[in-house]
């Protein structure tokens, strides 16, 4: 995934909606977040603060960040085997 913009989203007389918002976060991965983030944030860079298209991206941004957080492949046991008072984890008498 590249983070070159469709040239028609970018023009001056384009509209930007919330849809090319979602379009462009709908196929987000960890792998891919933050490229996709980077491009929605240069789409909607000159809307209004209360612009719709802006503060759904704004929301997806915030989604985007979180997820590139993950890996997408969680191995072990988990974060709640490392939860205070889970030192029984894995033991058959417990």
């Amino acid at each position: 995934m590249s983070e070159a913009e469709r040239p028609d989203r970018l023009a001056p007389a384009h509209e930007v909606t919330v849809e090319d918002v979602r379009a462009l976060a709908g196929p987000a991965t960890p792998h891919f977040a933050l490229q996709i983030r980077n491009r929605i944030k240069r789409l909607i860079e000159p809307l209004e603060p209360d612009h719709p298209a802006r503060i759904e991206g704004e929301r997806e941004i915030a989604r985007l960040e979180d997820l590139a957080r993950h890996t997408g492949e969680p191995r072990g046991p988990g974060p709640e085997a490392y939860s205070i008072g889970r030192d029984d984890v894995g033991r058959d008498d417990a």
